[in-house]
């Protein structure tokens, strides 16, 4: 089988260059183009020391090296904690995309011709490989860093209304800036689905926003509590029909968790 050395340099280093870029755009380390370039080109040539022949042990250990070396070009050394969370998340990274190509290679290799299989060309593969990881990383990426920024912003909260203990999955809304006129609670809306509720009991609170007003349906409940804030007493429930935001059942309002 022949082994077409300057390729493999190449494809090493275009992953090399894929994931240690996707790992300073998720940890938002400011790293210039160059340093990712120096550290991937390390990676690459240390390729060539793959056909020497090692041992299993000996070649796991020589992987270790060159990923701590790696992180040391790119990222350089400011202290332990920095190091090892660049290191764990360049790991992750390549665990994740090997996965995903290991998964593409498996669909992708073989094409159907009737009852025969073809495998098709490995330069296909490779093209296809690069291409889809891109594609991949970018939108891992983008969840990754918007589930960052929203992570905060998820409680787990318990309603307590007439006796019962209504388990539901808030969500902070710094938009929602909703109170009662008339004793200046304020409001949290919750999917009038998940409470029983008796209509004799709605409060009836006028409210204001850019683009609309009314009067939105409210009721007293005896308390809620908030992961990590606690108890509180002081407010209304806003019975809205449906929450938009995917696996949520209310929108918690900002003075709720303050002191």
């Amino acid at each position: 089988m022949k082994v077409y050395i300057d390729i493999v340099l190449i494809i090493n280093y275009i992953f090399d260059f894929i994931l240690l870029l996707s790992t300073s755009v998720i940890l938002k380390r400011n790293i210039s183009i160059k340093r990712i370039i120096l550290g991937s080109l390390f990676g690459s040539l240390t390729i060539l020391f793959l056909f020497i022949e090692i041992s299993s042990f000996e070649l796991l250990i020589y992987k270790i090296i060159v990923s701590i070396i790696m992180c040391l070009i790119t990222f350089k050394y400011k202290n332990i904690k920095y190091f090892l969370k660049n290191l764990y998340y360049l790991y992750m990274i390549s665990i994740i995309l090997g996965g995903f190509l290991y998964l593409i290679n498996n669909q992708y290799s073989y094409q159907s011709n009737n009852i025969i299989f073809i495998k098709k060309s490995y330069k296909q593969n490779i093209i296809l490989g690069i291409v889809l990881s891109i594609i991949f990383l970018y939108f891992y990426i983008k969840n990754i860093k918007d589930l960052k920024t929203n992570f905060n912003k998820y409680y787990n909260v318990e309603l307590f209304y007439k006796g019962n203990k209504i388990k539901l999955n808030g969500f902070l809304d710094t938009g929602n800036k909703l109170f009662s006129p008339y004793n200046k609670y304020p409001i949290i809306l919750v999917n009038k689905s998940k409470i029983k509720y008796n209509n004799k009991e709605i409060i009836l609170v006028p409210y204001y926003t850019l683009n609309n007003n009314g009067l939105l349906e409210c009721i007293k409940p005896d308390k809620i509590y908030i992961e990590n804030i606690g108890y509180k007493k002081k407010f209304l429930i806003g019975l809205s029909k449906q929450i938009k935001i995917e696996g949520i059942d209310c929108i918690l309002n900002e003075k709720l968790l303050e002191d």
